[in-house]
């Protein structure tokens, strides 16, 4: 008996006096359909039919090992257990008792057995009251956010209808009514009961709901993370965890009036102007402003944003600090452009500030992205910016920089981006550690019900595929907001993975300002019409409260209104838009004062020849000891060392010297891209892989030189639109980097024509951006079918802001840069190793930057001809933008009937044809390698030294793709119209290349017949 005294003092439970203490009111205590407090068991300890069984033990030592057995029915003697289970049963006290059986034997063992028997029925009741409870905490921590209260309008019902999580649902779970105040032990996987391990069911269910159906709703438990769970459950499930100070909440009502009274400033000023307004969800600043204060407090120094239009000029204003004077003078209908570009609507602009953070009283450098109307467009371009300036600044786990995506709720759940981007969150090269997403969900899209936008529950469904947790949020409840959003900081802080945060608001006017939603939603806006502002509401309740008078709240709104008529006054004296006050991604130092480059002379890219040489074995070598190379790799390297030894390179080999020599003098380089680390057509392999270890790899570019910048060589994820768009953001941080991107196939861009068309063709025009990034597009046609030929040049060439019908009057000696400097991007079709080697590194050397389109080759990967010797690489050597013919045409010029331009790998085709039909002396044929800016002076250069040669453009393209329209009219002003331009060619098609691979060939029999025709033309005119 002292040994059993022993084990329940040690094992005592929490006792009835301590369960009622904790409560707000006393409660009986109770777990499944067994356990209740000891009240009802006194009649049993006073029972004279119990005396036998109870011998005398005192009333308080049974009820301490009541409570043990409560912790575990093994911990009391086996009669104990025995009498408990049957007293918990109703059995009548002396029916309870049982006396022992004799010892020893098979009397003992029968007894044993007997009681077991007795024992199940309520064991099992025991076990399945339990389970039910589990069963129903689970119910609400996976669907409670069905019910929550997060429709501020309230006429959205739950998107589902076998929601099971409410009291009159208790059937479902083998309970009823009557099991409400039994009191129940807590699983491990929930914190509801704080400090409590057991509850009734009354106050757990009452818990749950305000963890789980309140103004907040959390997605979560499809995480497969035990960690991660456990942690998002202790924050919203302790009680009382959302707990403002006095201090907090006036931090956040002032936010509140500052977000409210900007748009109505705004609407009283212009109430015509669209905007793009922020009524109905004017809690995303403080939320915005949460996350930023939350991120500084962990370490951010720095914040990239991108957002759509709704809302923008209020971030500017409240949470960028952008000077109101600049955002109201864009309202100013006389306001002149200046000359920097085109410009951009004034909801379009982004902004970089460097600040001081108030509540942390941390600098902190905030950047809002310029973006098109393509909403989540600007997606990736974010992501890249974020994670060029954690590689510039050595933040490997994103501890000090971060990125922020605001999203609109249909376009969140219908722009294909935004499933591209997720993928990119935990991928090596590509994650930024963590983003915190904000979706403002008006509940509709532009005139589009969310039951004909999407076919999830959510508009944040997609962000599923990556276990992000998923806060939604009633945007009307502003310190629920203001909760979520320090978790969601919190979250990304602690696992550096991506978080949602679900604002759900509405929209109080239409899709802009002279819209009329009711033709749509008329049932949701006049809903509207009736609904409180949230400042009122939220103002209304801090003044019941008593944390603000209403006095100091009428003051803080008539100093926001004082602040905002004085920029107002102020903007009346700005007269000319300065697009440069809106730089999103400054370069200090880049350019000089007034933005004009350091120079505009064009510098040798050529090298000394030990420096070819040295990167030439570099490349042919395998830098590591002890690593296994494919027997295959062996052969290529070896040829590669054979070529350096004949002092000549082909185009993998040119490349390699480009990038080695960029990478030697400081210039960190990033090549992106589907499968370039090997190369589609397996020329490349930059990355060598060893064939005995698995993941044991060598970059033999990191080894050119010990102080070398960083060469970042990475496969992508099979996606275009969202990778193309990390990559333009990478090359926004630094004018100091070469960022490439190569399409796996040149037609592969089309599914990133957004990128190309919004951001990279008319991004300095409409932004004042510079960009240098590079696209690396494989293009020819060589019977291998339509989808695999084009790289569609005569869209990029079709985008230049060149004029056609004017000659440049530009300097012969600055001809060339001033060109470049004034043209939207370059494009170039290089026939040679050489040429794409200057081209590469010119990109870099030049003292500006501009996007370059490489066209590049497929078969002259490994043609024979294709090769370079060191000679057209050394110094004072430069890229050709036109490549003359140099055969025996330039011993007669008078003699040559007909010059034939064209670019890229057709040369190749032409001189075998021409070689074929003895016809070298008679037709010149020259190379336009740069296409965009068009070589006007290079080109007349040639036409004059032929004077009695007709001009002919031959391209292997059909005659409504390509080159031909863009070049015709340059040809003809070049010659100043004097002399027609003729076409070879194939004709007009649909599709870019037949299928067929005979049927390619008679093409292209066809169209060189065409070019050396001497007849044909002549016939024709």
């Amino acid at each position: 008996m002292q040994r059993l005294r022993t084990t329940v003092a040690r094992l005592r439970p929490i006792t009835a006096t301590q369960t009622v203490k904790s409560q707000s009111q006393a409660r009986p205590m109770a777990v499944g359909g067994a356990l209740r407090t000891f009240e009802p068991l006194r009649s049993y300890t006073t029972s004279v039919s119990a005396e036998p069984f109870l011998n005398g033990t005192s009333s308080n030592y049974v009820e301490e090992m009541y409570y043990a057995w409560l912790e575990n029915p093994r911990s009391v003697h086996k009669s104990w257990d025995i009498f408990f289970r049957n007293a918990n049963a109703g059995v009548s006290p002396g029916s309870a008792y049982q006396s022992p059986p004799p010892l020893g034997g098979a009397a003992l063992e029968l007894a044993n057995a007997q009681a077991m028997v007795e024992a199940q029925p309520n064991m099992e009741k025991l076990v399945e009251d339990h389970l039910a409870v589990q069963s129903l905490v689970r119910a609400y921590q996976v669907r409670g956010h069905h019910i929550a209260k997060l429709d501020p309008l309230d006429i959205a019902g739950p998107p589902s209808s076998d929601i099971i999580t409410s009291s009159d649902k208790l059937g479902f779970y083998g309970l009823d009514e009557s099991d409400l105040d039994k009191v129940f032990r807590l699983p491990t996987t929930t914190f509801i009961g704080g400090s409590e391990s057991v509850l009734p069911l009354r106050e757990i269910i009452s818990r749950l709901e305000m963890a789980y159906c309140q103004s907040i709703g959390v997605e979560f438990m499809f995480i497969n993370d035990l960690e991660q769970c456990q942690w998002i459950r202790q924050k919203f499930e302790r009680p009382g965890v959302m707990q403002f100070t006095l201090e907090e909440k006036r931090t956040l009502l002032t936010r509140m009036v500052r977000s409210t009274k900007f748009e109505e400033f705004l609407q009283r000023k212009w109430s015509s102007e669209k905007r793009f307004g922020l009524e109905g969800c004017e809690s995303l600043i403080p939320a915005l402003k949460t996350i930023i204060d939350k991120s500084s407090m962990n370490g951010v120094e720095s914040i990239i944003m991108g957002m759509p239009h709704r809302g923008r000029l209020n971030v500017l204003a409240n949470v960028i600090h952008k000077e109101l004077d600049q955002i109201f003078c864009q309202f100013d209908s006389n306001l002149e452009a200046a000359d920097e570009g085109s410009g951009d609507v004034k909801y379009h602009l982004g902004m970089w500030h460097r600040r001081i953070n108030r509540v942390t009283d941390r600098n902190i450098t905030l950047s809002l992205m310029a973006n098109p109307s393509h909403l989540e467009a600007v997606d990736p371009v974010v992501q890249g910016k974020t994670k060029a300036e954690q590689f510039y600044c050595g933040d490997t786990e994103g501890k000090r920089v971060m990125s922020i995506l605001l999203h609109g709720d249909a376009a969140f759940a219908g722009q294909g981006v935004v499933y591209e981007t997720f993928h990119l969150s935990d991928l090596p090269s590509y994650t930024t550690h963590g983003t915190v997403h904000v979706v403002v969900n008006n509940q509709v899209g532009f005139t589009t019900d969310p039951r004909v936008a999407r076919s999830s529950s959510y508009p944040t469904d997609v962000a599923k595929v990556v276990n992000a947790p998923i806060f939604h949020v009633n945007a009307d409840d502003p310190e629920a907001v203001m909760y979520v959003c320090n978790v969601a900081a919190e979250w990304r802080a602690t696992f550096h993975k991506d978080v949602v945060v679900d604002l759900v608001c509405y929209r109080r006017n239409g899709h802009n300002e002279m819209d009329e939603p009711l033709f749509t939603q008329p049932l949701m806006y006049k809903q509207i019409k009736k609904q409180k502002g949230v400042l009122q509401k939220y103002s209304e309740k801090l003044l019941a409260e008593g944390a603000v008078s209403r006095q100091d709240y009428e003051e803080e709104i008539a100093k926001y209104d004082k602040i905002c008529e004085e920029a107002h006054a102020r903007s009346k004296d700005e007269k000319i838009l300065h697009i440069k006050h809106w730089l999103d991604s400054p370069w200090p130092g880049f350019f000089n004062v007034d933005g004009q480059p350091k120079s505009m002379t064009s510098r040798s890219t050529g090298l000394p020849e030990e420096e070819l040489v040295h990167i030439g074995y570099i490349a042919s070598s395998v830098p590591v000891e002890d690593f296994t190379i494919h027997r295959g790799l062996s052969r290529i390297l070896k040829g590669r060392a054979t070529m350096v030894g004949q002092r000549v390179c082909d185009w993998a080999l040119g490349e390699y010297m480009a990038f080695g020599s960029l990478l030697k003098e400081g210039t960190h380089i990033r090549l992106s891209g589907q499968d370039v680390e090997r190369g589609t057509f397996s020329h490349r392999h930059h990355v060598l892989h060893d064939q005995k270890i698995d993941r044991r790899i060598c970059i033999p570019m990191n080894h050119i030189s010990p102080n070398q910048a960083p060469y970042t060589v990475c496969n992508s994820s099979l996606s275009e639109y969202g990778v193309l768009g990390f990559e333009l953001g990478f090359a926004m941080a630094s004018p100091n980097a070469l960022v490439l991107w190569e399409a796996q196939f040149g037609d592969f861009h089309n599914t990133a024509q957004c990128i190309i068309d919004q951001f990279i063709c008319p991004g300095q025009a409409k932004w004042v951006r510079q960009n240098g990034i590079v696209l690396l597009l494989p293009h020819g046609m060589e019977g291998m079918g339509p989808e695999h030929s084009s790289a569609r040049p005569e869209r990029f060439l079709q985008m230049c802001n060149e004029d056609p019908d004017t000659y440049p009057i530009f300097s012969a000696e600055e001809f060339a840069v001033r060109q470049l400097y004034d043209c939207n991007w370059i494009i170039v079709n290089c026939s040679t190793p050489a040429n794409y080697f200057h081209v590469l590194r010119r990109q870099i050397l030049q003292a500006f930057r501009k996007p370059l389109i490489v066209i590049t080759p497929k078969s002259l990967l490994r043609h024979p001809e294709a090769k370079s010797s060191f000679d057209d690489m050394l110094p004072g050597t430069h890229f050709q933008r036109l490549i003359p013919d140099s055969g025996p045409v330039c011993e007669n010029p008078e003699a040559v009937k007909r010059i034939v331009f064209c670019t890229g790998k057709v040369y190749y085709e032409l001189t075998r044809e021409r070689n074929n039909r003895g016809n070298d002396d008679t037709v010149a044929i020259a190379r336009i390698e740069q296409l965009s800016p068009f070589p006007f002076d290079q080109v007349k250069v040639e036409t004059d030294r032929y004077p009695n040669a007709d001009l002919v453009w031959c391209q292997e393209e059909h005659k409504n793709q390509g080159y031909y329209d863009y070049v015709k009219p340059r040809l003809r002003t070049t010659v100043d119209r004097t002399r027609p331009v003729w076409y070879a060619g194939r004709g007009p098609a649909a599709a870019p290349a037949t299928g067929n691979k005979a049927a390619h060939l008679v093409e292209l029999q066809r169209f060189l017949d065409t070019a050396f025709n001497l007849d044909a033309f002549t016939e024709q005119s």
